[in-house]
C-alpha cells in the first residue's frame, strides 16, 4: 500500500503527468455536470419522482448504467455513451462484410482514422433515433415506471425537435470529451467515461441495498462482491501466451529476427460485449409486446422475459452470453489471418508447421480457452438477477456489465500510468 502512494506522489511530481491527471478529472467533473442538468421542456417534478424511484429493466436499464444514471434524470447526457458503443459494434461487424472497411483496418492509422470518422456518422445517426423515441416515451409514460416526463404542451414539433436536437448534442459533447481525455488525458476517453458512469451508480446502490435487506445481509453481500471482483481480476489478467519464433533473415548488411515473442490469447476475449448483445436481444421480444399487443404472446412476455428474475430469462441469458462471447471471438480473432501474418514475417510456433496447421492450432486453442471464458462470462452476467429472484435486490453493484466494465478500465489506466512513470524511471504502482 506504500509503494502504492508513492507511486500517486511521484505522478503528480512530473509536470506532464499532473497535467494530464488534473485534466481528466476537470473532463469529468464536466461530464457529470452534463449527467443532472435536465432538457429544457420536461417536468422536473416527475423527473424528480422517476430519479427516487426508478427500477429500469432491459436495454433501459443498460442506457441508465453506461450515462451514469442521466437517463432517470432524463438530462442532457441522457443517452450517455451508448449510441457511440452501437456504432462500434456495427462497424466492427462491418469490417466482416464489406471488404472496404476491412482494407482500411489493414492500413494503420490512416484507415483507422478513416473507420473512427465512419462511426462518428453512425453515432449521430443513432442519437437521433434514440433520442426521438426516448422523447415520444418519455410522453407517453413509457420510459420508466409509467410517469410521463413531457407534458402536452411541450410535446409539439418545435419542442420535440429542440429536445431530440439537445439529447443528440448531448451524445456528440460526450464523444468530444472523450476523445480530448485520449489526446490530452490518461489515454482511452470513452473507456474513462463509462468507468465513471458505472461507479457512480454503487454508493446509491449501496445504500438501496443497505436498507432493504438490512445490515447483515449487506455484509454478506459486500464481501461476495469483493470476491467477485478479486475472481474478475485474475480472469481478465488471465491469457494463453503461444509462443512465437522468427528466423534470421539478412537484408544487405542487417541481420533481422532470430528472436522469440508470444500471441497473447486472453480468456475473456470478447470483453463486455456479449453482455451487451444478450440483453439487447432478450429485450426485442418485450418490445415487440408493445407493439403487437396479441394477449398471449404478450402474457408469455409479462410473466417470462419482462422481469429478470424469472428462471426462464436467466436461463435464456446465460446461454445467449455464452454464445455471443462464441460469435464475438471468432469475428475479433481470426487464426487465418494471424498464421498468414507469422508466415509471412518468417515466424513459426515451434513444434507446428506454418500455413494451415498454424490456423488450425490456434483455433483449437481458441476454442478450449473460449469455453471457461463464456462460462465466467455468463456466471458474471447473470448474478445481479439471481439476487433479483432470491432477495428481491433490483440491482446488485457487483455483477453483470458493470464489474466487468470497472475493472476493466481500472486495470488499464493502471497500466498506463506504470508505464508513464516507468518511462520517467520510477517505481510504478505494482512492483
Amino acid at each position: 500500500m506504500g509503494s502504492f502512494f508513492q507511486a500517486v506522489r511521484n505522478a503528480f511530481r512530473l509536470p506532464d503527468l499532473r497535467k494530464r491527471i488534473l485534466f481528466t478529472l476537470f473532463i469529468i467533473a464536466v461530464y457529470r455536470l452534463g449527467s443532472h442538468i435536465p432538457v429544457p421542456g420536461v417536468d422536473l417534478a416527475a423527473v424528480r419522482e422517476l430519479a427516487a424511484r426508478a427500477k429500469a429493466g432491459g436495454i433501459y436499464a443498460m442506457i441508465n448504467l453506461f450515462s451514469g444514471g442521466a437517463l432517470t434524470n432524463f438530462a442532457v447526457f441522457a443517452l450517455g455513451i451508448m449510441p457511440y458503443i452501437t456504432a462500434s459494434i456495427i462497424m466492427q461487424l462491418l469490417t466482416v462484410v464489406i471488404p472496404r472497411l476491412e482494407q482500411l483496418q489493414k492500413e494503420g492509422e490512416v484507415g483507422y482514422r478513416k473507420i473512427v470518422q465512419y462511426t462518428r456518422y453512425v453515432t449521430v445517426v443513432l442519437a437521433l433515433l434514440q433520442s426521438s423515441g426516448l422523447v415520444v416515451m418519455a410522453h407517453q409514460g413509457q420510459l420508466l415506471q409509467g410517469v410521463a416526463i413531457v407534458p402536452d404542451r411541450y410535446f409539439k414539433p418545435g419542442w420535440i425537435a429542440f429536445m431530440v436536437l439537445v439529447l443528440t448534442a448531448g451524445t456528440a459533447l460526450i464523444m468530444w470529451l472523450g476523445e480530448l481525455i485520449t489526446q490530452r488525458g490518461l489515454g482511452n476517453g470513452m473507456s474513462i467515461l463509462i468507468f465513471v458512469s458505472v461507479i457512480s451508480s454503487f454508493p446509491g446502490e449501496g445504500s438501496a441495498i443497505l436498507a432493504q435487506t438490512g445490515p447483515v445481509r449487506s455484509a454478506f453481500l459486500l464481501l461476495l462482491g469483493l470476491a467477485i471482483v478479486f475472481a474478475v481480476v485474475l480472469v481478465e489478467q488471465g491469457q494463453r501466451r503461444v509462443e512465437v519464433q522468427y528466423a534470421k533473415r539478412i537484408v544487405g548488411r542487417r541481420v533481422y529476427g532470430g528472436q522469440r515473442t508470444y500471441i497473447p490469447i486472453k480468456v475473456n476475449q470478447a470483453g463486455v460485449i456479449p453482455i451487451i448483445f444478450a440483453a439487447s436481444l432478450l429485450y426485442l421480444p418485450v418490445l415487440a409486446a408493445t407493439i403487437v399487443q396479441w394477449r398471449p404472446f404478450t402474457e408469455f412476455v409479462n410473466n417470462y422475459l419482462s422481469r429478470g428474475s424469472g428462471p426462464l430469462y436467466i436461463l435464456l441469458y446465460f446461454v445467449l452470453v455464452v454464445f455471443f462471447t462464441y460469435f464475438y471471438t471468432a469475428i475479433t480473432f481470426n487464426p487465418v489471418d494471424v498464421a498468414d501474418q507469422i508466415k509471412k514475417y518468417g515466424g513459426f510456433i515451434p513444434g507446428v508447421r506454418p500455413g494451415q496447421p498454424t490456423a488450425e492450432y490456434l483455433e483449437h486453442i481458441l476454442s478450449r480457452i473460449t469455453l471457461p471464458g463464456s462460462l465466467y462470462l455468463a456466471a458474471v452476467a447473470v448474478l445481479p438477477y439471481v439476487f433479483l429472484g432470491i432477495w428481491n435486490i433490483q440491482r446488485f453493484p457487483f455483477g453483470g456489465t458493470a464489474v466487468l466494465i470497472a475493472v476493466g478500465v481500472a486495470l488499464e489506466t493502471m497500466k498506463q500510468l506504470e508505464a508513464q512513470l516507468l518511462m520517467r524511471h520510477y517505481e510504478g504502482f505494482v512492483k
